[in-house]
């Protein structure tokens, strides 16, 4: 009773202490960060209404250990209604979770970039228009076939990459709310509806979605609707955000000393989980590591539409960015895939730190080339699209 007693009171103290603008309705408090975010593919979309709401880690009391939350489809609850997606904050002694919800603008969610159209303020994944809501293609894996009110906007995405999924802390995003993310907390939000909960019911119910078990690489990443976890379409994560090691109490349900109230307690003693950074297996011998890997670069975006104003023309200069980009994206798989093993090699045979050192920097440098070899073929292909110059433009040209 005392222990639930001092729970509580905290989580009254942290709604207190909290802006207006980060208010939504919070859960659980522990002292462990939670993992990176796992880097995975977005499902296609299953029609019209639906709007794109990202995976996130949970947690979960019973069994005292994080769980992945597979991002998914959901229909709004209302006409012109966004997610604000959920997230964890650092609150002075403890991470809080902030739930999700809906409303006529998108909140403030951390500075957490949760990828296609939520880099970390605002959505640039699409707009509502006349009761329609209308799909940015860039960012999002639509069926032009099915779903005609789309749009083609290039988003620069000038957030930091990484795949840290808590606000400030050690490590953690430093992001703050704008003025005008402060006046949405106080418009009219909607909490998760039905098909939402359910979602997060059965990731709660599925031992795999733990990250105690899945090494924050969950098998089911992401799904085409709410609660699909079995069916086509769903996918599982590319890879994990960074390495990750559970702490040693972690998933060990029913054990005495694994409750969040217990975990709370043991603030002052030097045996508490420290917060990880995204480099950071959270094993006090491990060394971080060095960015650069494929798994942690972001997805590709698709190209806009060429625009030369020859039909015929951009019918075919679009049938080569399709292509040229679904190639990009298998080398991409492969570099990831190789990359992992090599890990996973290194990993088994316990290696010294410079044997891993030597892989990750091989591992850094396969990366950066590339990128660079897709940007220089991206570069090459805009420049094909680029329409002649005019004839009296030419004449007006000095003489070299």
């Amino acid at each position: 009773m005392c222990i639930r007693f001092i729970r509580t009171l905290l989580v009254a103290l942290a709604v207190l202490s909290v802006s207006a603008s980060s208010f939504a309705q919070i859960g659980v408090m522990i002292t462990v960060a939670p993992p990176p975010l796992p880097g995975y593919e977005q499902p296609l979309c299953p029609g019209d209404g639906y709007i794109w709401t990202p995976g996130y880690w949970a947690y979960g009391d019973d069994f005292d250990d994080y769980y992945w939350v597979p991002g998914t489809w959901v229909m709004a609850p209302e006409v012109g209604f966004f997610w604000t997606p959920a997230y964890w904050g650092w609150g002075g002694d403890r991470f809080v979770f902030y739930e999700g919800y809906w409303g006529p603008e998108v909140g403030f969610y951390g500075g957490i970039n949760y990828g296609f159209g939520y880099f970390g303020e605002g959505y640039e994944g699409g707009r509502w228009d006349i009761g329609h809501f209308f799909y940015n293609r860039s960012v999002n894996n639509v069926n032009v076939t099915e779903i005609h009110n789309v749009y083609n906007t290039t988003v620069v995405n000038n957030t930091t990459i990484n795949r840290v999924s808590y606000n400030g802390g050690n490590g953690g995003i430093t992001a703050r709310p704008t003025p005008q993310q402060e006046a949405v907390a106080h418009q009219r939000h909607i909490p998760p509806v039905a098909a939402q909960v359910q979602h997060v019911q059965q990731a709660h119910t599925d031992p795999q979605q733990r990250a105690s078990v899945n090494m924050a690489r969950p098998a089911v990443a992401a799904t085409p609707k709410p609660g699909d976890f079995k069916e086509r379409g769903v996918v599982a994560a590319r890879a994990a955000g960074a390495p990750y090691t559970p702490p040693a109490n972690r998933g060990s349900q029913g054990q005495p000393g694994n409750s969040p109230g217990n975990n709370a307690a043991r603030s002052g003693n030097s045996s508490q989980p420290v917060p990880r950074n995204e480099n950071n297996s959270g094993n006090n011998t491990a060394q971080p590591r060095v960015a650069g890997h494929v798994r942690d670069l972001p997805p590709a975006e698709r190209p806009a539409a060429p625009n030369t104003g020859n039909p015929k023309l951009d019918k075919k200069y679009q049938q080569q960015q399709e292509k040229q980009y679904a190639k990009q994206n298998q080398e991409r798989q492969r570099l990831a895939q190789k990359q992992e093993k090599e890990d996973q090699k290194i990993a088994k045979q316990n290696s010294d730190q410079a044997k891993k050192q030597q892989v990750e920097q091989r591992h850094q440098q396969q990366t950066q080339q590339l990128q660079q070899k897709h940007q220089q073929q991206q570069q090459q292909m805009q420049q094909r699209m680029q329409p002649p110059p005019r004839r009296s433009q030419e004449r007006s040209k000095p003489p070299r």
